[in-house]
């Protein structure tokens, strides 16, 4: 499979929804609940609860099998680590991330591909 093809193709097309917000950096989010808290900074340690799937829909990751992750934005992929600082605390963004704001040409492991388009819900729980 082209991952890279697949993906460019799936954010071009999901670009078109009315309530998706395109960035320059070419992350993609749409808001699923607006929170009203303060917003995280580059350097923020955050909580969160996420599910990340592919373009197809397979899950991958989740934490809401578990407990919610607490990490720092400088510890994550690029998608992440701009798409929390748009997010007020309380927020659950949906964020379509392209494969060089995700895991770039090398892909995780044996969990994501190299060149995945990956899609995470997350909820941002709170700011330390």
């Amino acid at each position: 499979m082209d991952h890279k093809a697949a993906g460019e193709q799936y954010l071009a097309d999901n670009a078109k929804y009315d309530d998706v917000t395109v960035t320059d950096s070419g992350l993609q989010y749409s808001v699923r609940k607006q929170g009203d808290g303060p917003k995280p900074g580059p350097d923020a340690i955050v909580t969160v609860n996420y599910h990340g799937t592919f373009i197809n829909g397979k899950a991958f990751d989740s934490t809401y099998t578990g407990d919610p992750l607490t990490m720092g934005l400088e510890d994550v992929i690029d998608g992440w680590r701009e798409g929390l600082q748009l997010m007020p605390v309380g927020s659950v963004y949906k964020f379509y991330i392209p494969y060089d704001l995700a895991y770039g040409e090398e892909g995780f492991e044996d969990v994501i591909p190299p060149y995945a388009a990956l899609i995470f819900e997350i909820e941002l729980l709170e700011i330390e």
